[in-house]
């Protein structure tokens, strides 16, 4: 009887020790720093799962030790084994990035990039400076068949190159909430605030989600990050007043 009491303790503490937390985090295109949409985020051999939003935000149950899939089409799939940090920001690599360019000499004819598509260069228009986003291609003289031969970097075809402006206007707009990010992302603020408050991860979770609809009007941007703490601290004091 002693030692089944002792083994049910035992089985008690244990399940404490591994209660499940929540994982928050965004997830970021890792070239160019923009929330990505739609990635999704797994917990390897649970049925928790969850897809980020237009701000690349993303929240799943899990424990620590666990593994996080997250995964997104033309992008490489990343695995992270969860700790004790709570907020998560992820970079997801182009797997395009990586592919090698390539050349084969022919007798060439010539594509350049018009609004968002490929047209036939006319060949009497005046040389540009640089041929930096432009894409050969012409018959191979090693082939008797006549295949074809394209020179260029294959990242050219993505998605993301028809999409140039608007990364380079997100861009602009994360460089712009660079004081919030230092902030919200900051360990010692929460590990601050959640002590001086004596709140749990998921209380931190549910109130920093308010305290930025709160602020959606302006999203922080051109906050300095002293603004932005002095805010946060007046909310939580708020909503933490409020609440009891």
């Amino acid at each position: 009887m002693k030692k089944i009491l002792l083994l049910f303790l035992f089985l008690t503490s244990s399940g404490c020790l591994m209660a499940q937390s929540t994982y928050s985090g965004n997830v970021l295109d890792g070239s160019d720093k923009a929330y990505m949409e739609g990635v999704q985020v797994s917990v390897a051999g649970q049925k928790a799962s969850a897809v980020t939003n237009q701000r690349g935000y993303f929240s799943v149950d899990a424990t620590p030790g666990d593994t996080l899939k997250l995964s997104f089409p033309g992008f490489i799939e990343q695995e992270i084994v969860l700790g004790t940090e709570r907020f998560l920001m992820v970079q997801l690599q182009d797997m395009a990035r990586f592919l090698p360019t390539f050349e084969v000499k022919s007798q060439a004819y010539s594509y350049r990039l018009k609004d968002g598509r490929l047209v036939l260069k006319d060949e009497n228009e005046a040389e540009l400076p640089s041929r930096k986003g432009e894409v050969t291609a012409g018959t191979r003289s090693d082939d008797p068949n006549g295949g074809v031969a394209i020179s260029g970097a294959i990242s050219y075809f993505t998605k993301k190159a028809k999409q140039a402006r608007e990364y380079e206007k997100k861009k602009a707009w994360h460089a712009r909430r660079q004081g919030y990010y230092e902030v919200i992302q900051s360990d010692s603020v929460q590990a601050d605030l959640m002590a001086k408050y004596e709140l749990e991860q998921s209380d931190w979770d549910a109130l920093v989600i308010r305290f930025n609809q709160f602020h959606q009007s302006h999203e922080f941007l051109d906050w300095s990050e002293e603004k932005v703490q002095k805010s946060l601290e007046e909310f939580f004091r708020f909503e933490t007043a409020f609440s009891n």
